[in-house]
């Protein structure tokens, strides 16, 4: 019997592009259809979770909300990778500044994921996981920043089920050399790996946690455009 639809994506077989790219926000996801994509088709909408597939340069892309935080990413990474025949899922999301070197709108590549969840767990390893991206991607996702001239800065994230987190770790991270604080790419890599597909997280700066410094949600929503086009050139 066919796992799809799944309770949580409408769309048909063969809906999916190879490369789904998945940023946190529905309308982040409407976004991307509408400016970038030719004849982008709405293929998912199951709790107004935008998923659209369209073409890019002539070549077929997807792009898809995960809403917030690793329990979510976790089930439509998991849902796209492994019953729809997804090969690669590229998150273009925002993060939270740790390193004080960066600034709002810098691009990081999150090369591992430190975390605080438990959702490793599950795969019979009970000592503490730092996933890691695809290094394939990576490195295209390197290369094409270059040709728009749009540096990344490549290094370890850390993804946190709790965005008000009264344990404060973002100080002991910042002197480990972590760069950002973000909700999802912990389990995003970790269900890639699993499945034996691809995956890594693209994240534009949109806030200072230690300055208060920050963009607005119709900003992050609409204005990370260098991010996106990377993700599209290597999708």
């Amino acid at each position: 019997m066919s796992n799809i639809p799944t309770p949580h994506i409408t769309a048909k077989p063969g809906d999916f592009a190879p490369t789904v790219l998945m940023p946190g926000d529905p309308l982040r996801s409407k976004f991307i259809a509408e400016t970038f994509l030719e004849n982008p088709v709405l293929v998912n909408n199951v709790r107004g979770v935008h998923g659209y597939t369209g073409t890019y340069n002539g070549k077929k892309v997807s792009v898809m909300a995960s809403g917030m935080g690793m329990p979510a990413i976790g089930i439509y990474s998991y849902e796209l990778f492994n019953f729809y025949g997804v090969e690669s899922i590229i998150r273009i999301g925002s993060a939270g500044m740790i390193s004080q070197k960066l600034k709002v709108r810098d691009i990081v590549a999150g090369m591992s994921a430190y975390t605080n969840s438990s959702f490793g767990k599950q795969f019979g390893f009970d000592g503490n996981l730092a996933p890691s991206c695809d290094f394939d991607l990576l490195m295209k996702a390197v290369e094409a920043g270059k040709k728009i001239g749009q540096e990344l800065v490549c290094g370890p994230v850390y993804s946190s089920d709790c965005f008000y987190d009264e344990s404060e770790p973002l100080g002991k991270l910042q002197k480990l050399g972590v760069l950002a604080v973000e909700m999802e790419a912990a389990a995003l890599y970790l269900n890639a790996a699993r499945a034996g597909k691809k995956a890594l997280a693209l994240l534009t700066i949109s806030d200072n946690p230690f300055t208060g410094e920050g963009l607005s949600a119709e900003d992050r929503q609409n204005t990370f455009t260098q991010m996106m086009k990377i993700a599209l050139e290597i999708a």
